[in-house]
């Protein structure tokens, strides 16, 4: 876990212009324009814009189109006003267009009923979905407020609204045929305002304020199962998922820091929230086609509703929680820092916008499961808070006459109720369908060390020559200490009818995407040739094995790797304009990213059930009659030179 902070700097007060060109690999194409001007005393407008574009790594073998391409337009506009020396506005409104192909996975096994085999290159793929076409768009808009009210004492507004579209064909099987094809399509807007109250004292400063979010997400997409449909005699059929999740969120919060001498500081704050949630999920069966939302596909047309709704789920919560934190800081001496923090933290529960309401098992005890038993229904389609309590201590320094920069932070955080999204093949009806289920864990352990710095090699500070080099060294112990979940099958991997029995797999599953190990070492050489200044950087990163999900999968979990990265940029007198040789990942390493499986696998030990040596399913447990495990993977060897001006 971890966070990145992005600070958007004042515009200057006089005329600038930056571009900057890239072109290498696979006809990548960047055009990246920012400019700024102060039109008055006092009122400043900036713009930028970005073209990113890329031909694709590999080829849909199917539609001809690329795979893994990309295709980005970016804007944005900036006012800034100062009217008086205590009054900062500034306004901004930003707009993207994404057109890129829908990426297609690289299946890892031979299809189960076509036995079309696995291809050669990863980055090739054979989806025959491409309805509705690839598309996301977002912007949004900010009106930030700065009132100084004494020469202490600050009144800050932070205003937002934005909004996004997606449109995705999402092709499960990766192959021409209609075994799992989903079209989807997903919107959200929210509307955010904080106010802030800052005080900058001799010894004390800090901060208190109120924040406000109304959020609503609209999740909207079919599942197409029509190979699966012709077997059971339902030709083109389709379960489809409509839902919206409103999310109301206040918060008051305050954090201070009080300076007992040069050397001791105290800091300490708190966060009360108040966290409500409606979801509305509605789930339909069709046939000879899908939901009027997406219009089928060839050769089926708008399907034929089957029965009535398998899901009608509304439900509301509200949540609230107190996340105090406080920390303590030493400095013995300005290039020495020692300090410790402890905090608690706190995401609000909700309603998984996939979920599927007739599969509710008996959670009371009392006999009724499914539809028929509402509180059964709400307890399944919810999940609770996430709580977390966490500690750190860290030591950071300069060393050796500032020629050593480096740091270290050990950290635990213990949660508590931990959201686990997933989603799984399940039978609604009696046919086979998709069902997606964010449970709690309910207990895991998050701890670890960073270790970071830099060291200057040789050279002084704005010297002729300088070689540093940069690392960083993580380590993280990541384990579940309770995770209830139904299973179907017993320890010794007998199936027993579904839901299963309530089992402990803390033992057995580990928390996603976390490695034990992750490091990186960069040399970086600068020396002024001919005027100019020539600057040359090679990074090698390192992360060891790590699992896509919480319980192992073969084939898409994920071996250590390393990445190696290296630069030579040459910036000519005066400095305004520079010429750079770039590449990435240049052993060409290949390594995975995400992945899908919907395999009849066991939660034990997650091996896969083998047929005649195959992965096999069974339509209780798989969907999709090919069988789904494919991979997506990172960027192969990329080198392109840079442009750059600025005036």
């Amino acid at each position: 876990g971890g966070a990145i902070k992005y600070v958007t700097k004042r515009l200057s007060a006089d005329p600038e212009f930056r571009v900057r060109a890239n072109y290498g690999s696979y006809d990548q194409a960047d055009l990246i324009l920012s400019a700024s001007m102060p039109l008055t005393e006092g009122f400043r407008v900036g713009a930028s814009a970005a073209r990113l574009s890329r031909g694709g790594f590999g080829t849909n073998l199917t539609t001809g189109k690329e795979n893994y391409n990309k295709d980005i337009w970016a804007f944005r506009g900036t006012l800034e006003m100062e009217p008086t020396d205590r009054i900062f506005i500034r306004m901004t409104g930003d707009h993207t267009l994404d057109k890129s192909e829908s990426r297609g996975g690289h299946r890892l096994i031979t299809s189960l009923r076509s036995l079309a085999p696995v291809l050669d290159d990863v980055y090739d793929t054979r989806g025959g979905l491409d309805s509705p076409e690839q598309k996301v768009k977002g912007g949004g808009m900010a009106l930030h407020v700065d009132v100084g009210l004494t020469d202490a004492l600050k009144l800050r507004s932070i205003g937002a609204y934005r909004a996004d579209t997606s449109k995705t064909p999402i092709d499960f099987d990766a192959l021409p045929t209609v075994s799992l094809d989903v079209p989807g399509i997903y919107r959200n807007n929210q509307l955010s305002q904080e106010l802030q109250l800052l005080y900058e004292g001799d010894r004390l400063n800090g901060v208190a304020g109120v924040y406000f979010l109304d959020a609503e997400a609209i999740t909207l997409f079919d599942a197409r199962l029509y190979d699966l449909g012709a077997l059971i005699g339902f030709p083109g059929f389709t379960a489809s998922t409509e839902s919206t999740i409103d999310t109301k969120t206040w918060a008051v919060f305050g954090d201070f820091t009080f300076d007992i001498s040069a050397q001791f500081s105290v800091s300490a704050g708190g966060r009360y929230t108040n966290d409500k949630r409606k979801g509305r999920v509605l789930r339909r069966s069709w046939y000879f086609g899908g939901s009027p939302t997406f219009g089928g596909s060839p050769p089926y047309n708008v399907g034929t509703q089957l029965g009535g709704p398998t899901s009608n789920f509304t439900g509301k919560r509200t949540d609230t929680a107190f996340t105090p934190r406080i920390s303590l800081s030493f400095k013995p001496t300005p290039d020495h820092h020692l300090y410790a923090s402890w905090s608690k933290g706190f995401k609000g529960g909700g309603f998984d916008p996939r979920g599927q309401s007739n599969q509710a098992p008996d959670l009371d005890g009392d006999g009724i499961r499914g539809d028929a038993d509402p509180q059964d229904v709400y307890e399944y389609m919810t999940f609770e808070p996430e709580k977390v309590t966490s500690f750190e201590i860290g030591y950071k320094a300069s060393l050796f006459d500032r020629r050593i920069s480096t740091g270290i932070a050990l950290f635990n955080a213990d949660y508590k109720d931990m959201q686990i999204p997933a989603s799984q093949a399940c039978v609604v009806g009696g046919i086979p369908n998709f069902c997606g289920v964010t449970s709690n864990a309910g207990k895991a352990r998050i701890r670890g060390i960073e270790w970071e710095g830099n060291a200057r090699l040789f050279g002084d500070p704005g010297g002729a020559q300088r070689l540093n080099f940069g690392w960083s060294l993580g380590y993280l112990d990541g384990k579940f200490k309770e995770f209830m979940s139904l299973v179907a099958y017993e320890e010794n991997g007998t199936p027993i009818p579904l839901p299963g029995r309530l089992v402990n797999l803390a033992d057995h599953y580990s928390i996603q995407n976390t490695p034990k190990w992750t490091a990186s070492g960069t040399l970086s050489y600068l020396a002024e040739i001919a005027g100019g200044d020539l600057s040359l950087s090679s990074t090698l990163s390192y992360r060891s094995d790590s699992q896509q999900f919480e319980w192992p999968t073969p084939g898409i979990d994920q071996k250590a790797f390393s990445l190696w990265d290296a630069s030579a940029v040459y910036t000519l007198p005066g400095g305004r304009y520079s010429i750079g040789l770039h590449g990435k990942n240049l052993t060409d390493k290949q390594y995975k990213l995400a992945g899908y499986n919907y395999l009849w696998q066991n939660p034990w030990n997650g091996q896969f059930i083998l047929l005649n040596g195959q992965p096999g399913y069974s339509p209780a447990s798989n969907l999709g009659q090919e069988g789904i495990l494919s991979a997506f993977y990172g960027n192969p060897r990329q080198v392109f030179v840079s442009l750059s001006a600025k005036f």
